[in-house]
């Protein structure tokens, strides 16, 4: 087992408390930012060769060597994983059929019945997931507001009143 291109020799030019400083940064990062942060400290401060930065920073010799390819090309490289995994949203399997439940649920908005707000509520708790995902979310609407009196309403009423009212009961004078 032989040792191949061991950089002894290479002494970096900071102190071990910038180089943690350095791997916290990059700690903080993710993808396509943390590889370019490893490629632009690696050009600084290891000439370019990842087995140094790795050596120096502890970070991978290939997330450098990627991150490098990256800069030199301008090209950004998506792995499988982010690209391809997962599973499809209801919504954007059955396109049809969350545009039909949006209708749905445009037709079923009514007001807050206790009228405190001047929001729009939907009783579909079913769906209320998919409905939140598609955008369908709690908007204003105009409040109820009390008509005027017209007289047409009033001799409904008053009609409505006469008939519903009961005969009261006589009172005999004894004495």
């Amino acid at each position: 087992m032989g040792m191949r291109n061991t950089p002894r020799a290479f002494e970096p030019p900071l102190s071990a408390s910038q180089i943690a400083d350095l791997r916290l940064a990059a700690s903080k990062m993710t993808g396509p930012t943390r590889r370019a942060f490893q490629a632009e400290m690696t050009l600084k401060y290891c000439q370019g060769i990842p087995l140094q930065a790795e050596t120096v920073f502890g970070w991978g010799r290939h997330t450098v060597a990627l991150g490098l390819a990256e800069r030199r090309t301008g090209i950004i490289c998506l792995g499988a994983q982010a690209a391809f995994s997962g599973r499809k949203r209801w919504e954007d399997q059955h396109p049809a059929v969350a545009a039909a439940l949006r209708q749905l649920a445009d037709a079923h908005a009514q007001q807050d019945p206790t009228f405190r707000t001047t929001l729009a509520y939907t009783r579909l708790t079913a769906m209320a997931a998919v409905l939140n995902r598609m955008g369908f979310r709690l908007h204003k609407v105009v409040k109820a507001k009390p008509q005027k009196k017209i007289a047409e309403t009033e001799a409904i009423f008053a009609n409505i009143e006469k008939k519903t009212k009961k005969p009261q009961p006589r009172q005999t004078a004894n004495a």
